[in-house]
């Protein structure tokens, strides 16, 4: 994912975190709100599991996640994986499934 789609700041974090919705599914939750652009942030807790299980994650939610961003209806997203998503098979689904609530709820 190109560096200019990322949340890098904590305080856009906490912003996305605070201001935006939230839609929780099994393997994750996702905050979204409202934004000019179009970007995205990825957290993943120890709980989730060693470093090589915990960049897996973040991997495999990035690829994903830039494959949903739509420019045409800009928002900022924060996902929080949860304990369990880097062994789960249906992380993409929710990340899917999260998403397009997250914006018919914004729009």
């Amino acid at each position: 994912m190109p560096a200019h789609l990322r949340l890098r700041r904590s305080a856009d974090f906490a912003s996305v975190i605070k201001r935006g919705r939230k839609t929780a599914r099994q393997t994750l939750v996702l905050y979204a709100a409202p934004s000019r652009d179009s970007r995205f942030g990825v957290v993943v807790g120890k709980q989730v599991g060693g470093a090589v299980e915990r960049n897996l994650v973040k991997r495999r939610l990035r690829s994903e996640a830039y494959e949903l961003i739509d420019e045409t209806k800009p928002m900022d997203v924060v996902v929080r994986a949860l304990r369990g998503s880097a062994q789960s098979p249906q992380l993409r689904s929710d990340l899917e499934s999260a998403w397009h609530q997250a914006q018919e709820a914004l729009t």
